[in-house]
């Protein structure tokens, strides 16, 4: 961890400190029984910005014929939030999981509710972030989900008192369009992309380190997702904004350390996407780990990894991250 970003982090989080809590209700999060979250979170006070004049009606997709395994996709997110899973012993660190969906849709099962226990094993305080999918009426439609992720990482910090997290130890992990969402929030961290609402919007909104698995980071055919490029970017979108919303094309010195995974036989989203993220961030002089496994699909998170090499890969993260210090125990 550079002593600069730490100072920075600090810095902030010490200038929010006097500041008074948000008193707003707070929306819960889908179903209830065991596996789900400690509490939600919502990210803005009131309406968030620029809510559609009719706005969408959260609803709740079941997709598993098997009541033991929960598929629960979720569309209409109007009232943005976080999910938060406490672990029994948090070692100070958190992570920001931002589950994908191609931008359709919100999957919270599979690269979420699932994902959270693995890190709050490890200490880790594991918030979800329920984001506004741009293709549902919000204005300004391209930066709708970066700002509920910038918003998220500054409110986490604002309440890392309340939580026992060390606001320099925020990482950031995101799945296929929550993939790109990372990435986004890994390279555009400080790009104004909402209003600032109340004190917490003076915190950092860079992650430590950053963890975008098998994601979306293009948005230039033939190698863009199709679909998360047309939700995210409307149906005929210029070349400027597609270098914009494309993450390889805005690494800088200050992108944080990244871990990369994807399997080489992704039908959904090509391995050149993460190859040109790897690029990008080589040429920049990021740290950068890649890991590429030549079966696994797309989409696997850990249920669809089992049996596969592709299952290594959240010991290789743990491993990768115990490295750079942000985890300090187990």
């Amino acid at each position: 961890m550079q002593e600069i970003d730490r100072r920075m982090v600090m810095m902030g989080a010490l200038g929010g400190m006097a500041l008074t809590q948000p008193t707003w209700a707070q929306t819960s999060p889908p179903g209830a029984g065991t596996g789900d979250p400690d509490e939600a979170i919502d990210l803005w006070p009131g309406n968030a910005p620029g809510v559609p004049v009719k706005p969408p009606v959260e609803t709740v997709t079941e997709r598993s014929s098997n009541p033991a395994l929960r598929d629960r996709a979720v569309t209409g997110i109007v009232r943005p939030r976080l999910a938060l899973f406490r672990p029994a012993r948090p070692n100070g660190a958190a992570m920001l999981v931002m589950p994908g969906g191609g931008y359709q849709r919100v999957v919270i099962d599979k690269e979420g509710y699932e994902i959270a226990p693995l890190l709050a094993a490890r200490g880790i305080t594991v918030f979800v972030l329920f984001y506004r999918l741009p293709g549902e009426g919000w204005a300004d439609r391209s930066n709708v989900p970066l700002a509920d992720a910038q918003r998220a990482m500054r409110l986490i910090r604002a309440r890392a008192k309340d939580h026992g997290i060390d606001p320099a130890r925020v990482g950031a992990m995101g799945f296929s369009a929550g993939g790109h969402l990372c990435a986004d929030l890994a390279t555009r961290f400080d790009q104004r992309v909402y209003a600032p609402v109340d004190g917490a919007d003076t915190l950092s909104a860079r992650p430590v380190l950053a963890a975008p698995i098998y994601p979306v980071i293009s948005m230039t055919p033939p190698v863009a997702h199709a679909g998360s490029r047309e939700m995210l970017l409307g149906r005929a979108p210029n070349m400027a904004l597609e270098r914009l919303h494309g993450p390889h094309h805005n690494v800088s010195t200050a992108t944080p350390p990244c871990f990369l995974v994807h399997a080489e036989d992704d039908p959904t989203v090509p391995v050149e996407n993460s190859l040109l993220f790897r690029q990008a961030l080589k040429e920049k002089g990021v740290p950068v780990e890649t890991h590429l496994f030549a079966e696994g699909g797309h989409g696997f998170g850990l249920r669809g990894a089992v049996g596969k090499p592709a299952a290594a890969w959240p010991g290789l993260f743990l491993a990768w991250a115990k490295a750079r210090g942000f985890i300090t125990t187990g």
